[in-house]
């Protein structure tokens, strides 16, 4: 035991190190976000006072010619504020502060995600990523190019972007796997316990997790079906690495509930657009050559070299317990 926790605590400076950069990146893209959406021409001939519904969403129904008034900025305060207070939620717990998870990593290889959100998302956003990359280098191999769909509007594109990570974890993890999962492991019925194990379903007593795993595996697929089934989706290289996602999402939910897999999916759209966005903006270049700048490729490495990390010292804590 002694030797195993000498080796985390030997990996835990640098792997503590970068999840902290990663933390510190996702805090500061919370003032960029706002920055981009109301300082910015992201938008061209609109902005933020856009009309909500003149979106192409609301087309052919009575909310596109209503006089709702209610605009883009309007609801992506909305959203802002919400995903802050989540992130909040996430520092601070649900058992310890994020601070005291990075000093018990680096003090005494004490390596135990569950005690707070944050360090369970940086640390399952960098594995996301690494993955991500690995799918798309072996998919660009074989000639298969992930191609994202084509948006008319920058600022529209930030708004669905940002609006996306609440709507598909709210139908994919709550309703598609915490709802069954309920069903199938729930020993009691109350709206209390049913809202407590959709928040986080590991306050289920599950023995048996193959049926969860399984459960998992079926939407994450569904997940990835979901991002190329329709015309102005996703190109067909976007399904494996949007089921990688979905799969990792769901058990992310699964072990740590609704705060860790919103705030992972939040972070893989609203973060990284936010960059993206900044860069273009600042440098008056578009989005395909702002992602090409040497800021990305160092948060891509930033990503990669946490991912790295984080499944060594996965395997590191797997292969003790098989030991104990």
């Amino acid at each position: 035991m002694q030797n195993k926790n000498k080796i985390i605590q030997l990996l835990g400076i640098p792997f503590t190190a970068l999840l902290s950069i990663i933390f510190g990146l996702l805090l500061i893209s919370f003032p960029i976000g706002i920055y981009i959406v109301f300082e910015t021409d992201i938008g061209d001939d609109i902005n933020y006072d856009y009309p909500i519904t003149h979106l192409d969403i609301f087309h052919n129904t009575d909310f596109y010619q209503s006089s709702f008034d209610v605009s883009i900025g309007d609801v992506f305060v909305i959203l802002w504020v919400f995903y802050l207070g989540i992130f909040v939620i996430s520092i601070l717990g649900p058992k310890q502060h994020f601070l005291k998870s990075i000093s018990s990593m680096i003090s005494v290889g004490k390596y135990d995600v569950q005690l707070n959100y944050m360090f369970a998302i940086t640390k399952w956003l960098s594995i996301l990523v690494l993955i991500s990359g690995l799918i798309n280098l072996i998919q660009e191999s074989f000639g298969i190019i992930t191609v994202p769909p084509l948006g008319d509007n920058n600022l529209i594109q930030f708004f669905y972007v940002s609006l996306a990570p609440l709507l598909e974890e709210f139908v994919f993890r709550i309703l598609l796997v915490g709802i069954p999962l309920f069903a199938l492991y729930s020993g009691r019925a109350s709206v209390r316990y049913f809202l407590k194990c959709l928040w986080t379903p590991s306050s289920l007593n599950i023995l048996d997790s193959k049926k969860a795993i399984f459960l998992i595996i079926f939407v994450g697929i569904s997940f990835g079906f979901a991002h190329i089934a329709f015309s102005d989706s996703w190109s067909e290289g976007k399904f494996a690495q949007a089921t990688a996602g979905g799969i990792i999402l769901g058990w992310v939910y699964l072990r740590y509930g609704i705060v860790a897999s919103l705030l992972i999916h939040w972070a893989t759209n609203y973060f990284i657009f936010a960059y993206a966005h900044f860069i273009s903006q600042i440098n008056y270049v578009s989005l395909d050559v702002a992602f090409s700048n040497s800021l990305m490729s160092s948060l891509e490495f930033l990503f990669l070299a946490s991912g790295i990390l984080a499944i060594i010292i996965l395997f590191l804590n797997k292969f003790y317990l098989k030991n104990l």
